[in-house]
């Protein structure tokens, strides 16, 4: 399945990360850089791997105008992503979107998510969103603090909304107007 997307943007944040808009190519290294955050139970409710193929239409939806997808490229292998999707799926919300975030473990405090949120705030003004969320486990300080450094603020919380491992964890709704 071929996905036609127009030409890749290109900024280079420092000299050795690159971000530009993602490739179908990038999947392979998307999945496996979300696969890879599974395990710590600190960034997704997912709790096994997900392939390529059922990544395939989550990747089609993104739209490097309206809801981008970008990778954080170091020496040519993609090292971190940020993606932008639909909040809620109706009408009347597409003036908000969500944000998530994730950086190759080898690669984490080295400044990337950084860069990677920096680039993704730019294009949501340039679509001329109005909001940003990022949904963030409560037990996870270190993107809570992140998100909060750029100006996010916390919107809500749901208490023991998910089941990891037999533990019930809250979840924080952070929101960025732009």
């Amino acid at each position: 399945m071929r996905y036609h997307r127009p030409p890749v943007n290109r900024v280079t944040l420092d000299p050795t990360l690159t971000i530009r808009d993602a490739v179908e190519s990038d999947l392979p290294d998307i999945v496996g850089i979300y696969n890879a955050s599974i395990p710590g139970r600190v960034a997704t409710s997912d709790t096994e791997p997900i392939t390529v193929e059922s990544r395939a239409k989550w990747f089609a939806r993104h739209d490097p105008v309206r809801r981008p997808l970008l990778v954080g490229e170091l020496a040519g292998r993609v090292v971190g992503y940020c993606s932008f999707r639909n909040f809620y799926g109706r009408p009347a919300y597409y003036i908000t979107a969500e944000i998530a975030i994730y950086v190759d473990p080898a690669h984490h405090r080295k400044g990337f998510a950084r860069a990677l949120i920096s680039a993704g705030l730019d294009r949501a003004r340039a679509a001329d969103l109005e909001n940003v969320l990022a949904f963030v486990f409560a037990h996870n300080p270190a993107s809570l603090a992140l998100f909060q450094s750029f100006g996010f603020t916390p919107a809500g919380r749901l208490p023991a909304v998910a089941n990891l491992d037999g533990r019930r964890v809250d979840l924080v709704i952070l929101q960025k107007r732009l």
